[in-house]
């Protein structure tokens, strides 16, 4: 296992209750996105380490940020999830979670529900769809307590296409760079201000060994 930087003090500050599990789980993950990635492209980070660092540590820090992921019973949506990132490594990390992921290629979701039942993850709900189509879906109204997101698209869509599916005590907690944040926040909040949804910006963080800069954009 070729890990670069001390994961183990990672879970700990994110709040994982069990290190021993996360880390068996999360290197039957590698392996698994390792060998389905070599039939079909499903991410275009290839290393060990990179796999610890760009996708691991990334998707588990919103939990040192946001400290009651590690305790609460909460429904949260990953929207845009990809191959399953931040969606199955909080599925691993806490139980107490129950995460819908979503995504609209096929290959994607295909290879999260197969993680699902691999890793044995009855947290993890498995959706091929778009946000929009969901946001129209009764059975989704109000469903979750965070919807969250790495994905590329900008706030305002990401808002526009969910916002029926928030909860009316919920949140939104989205993984951004800081340049993004600067340029989407005014733009969002401009948009809410007459609904009274206010946005904001957590503190700018290091992903380890300095592997790029990060930060949070969320509701109050």
């Amino acid at each position: 296992m070729n890990i670069d930087f001390d994961i183990k003090q990672l879970a700990t500050e994110c709040g994982v209750a069990n290190y021993a599990t996360f880390l068996e789980q999360s290197e039957k993950l590698y392996n698994l996105l390792t060998e389905e990635n070599s039939i079909t492209n499903l991410t275009r980070i290839q290393t060990e380490n990179d796999f610890w660092n760009k996708h691991v540590a990334d998707s588990l820090l919103i939990a040192k940020y946001f400290k009651n992921l590690a305790s609460d019973n909460l429904n949260i949506l990953d929207i845009g999830c990809g191959a399953g990132f931040p969606s199955i490594v909080l599925a691993i990390a806490f139980e107490n979670l129950s995460i819908t992921a979503v995504d609209s290629i096929a290959k994607k979701t295909n290879f999260v529900q197969l993680a699902k039942e691999k890793l044995n993850l009855n947290n993890l709900t498995v959706v091929c769809g778009r946000g929009r189509e969901l946001n129209r879906q009764d059975k989704y109204l109000g469903k979750f307590d965070i919807i969250t997101a790495r994905a590329m698209s900008e706030i305002k869509n990401i808002h526009r296409e969910t916002k029926r599916m928030l909860s009316t005590s919920g949140r939104y907690i989205l993984y951004k760079t800081p340049e993004q944040a600067s340029q989407e926040l005014p733009i969002i909040n401009k948009l809410t201000k007459k609904s009274g949804v206010i946005w904001e910006q957590s503190e700018n963080f290091s992903l380890p060994l300095n592997n790029g800069t990060r930060t949070f954009v969320f509701t109050k």
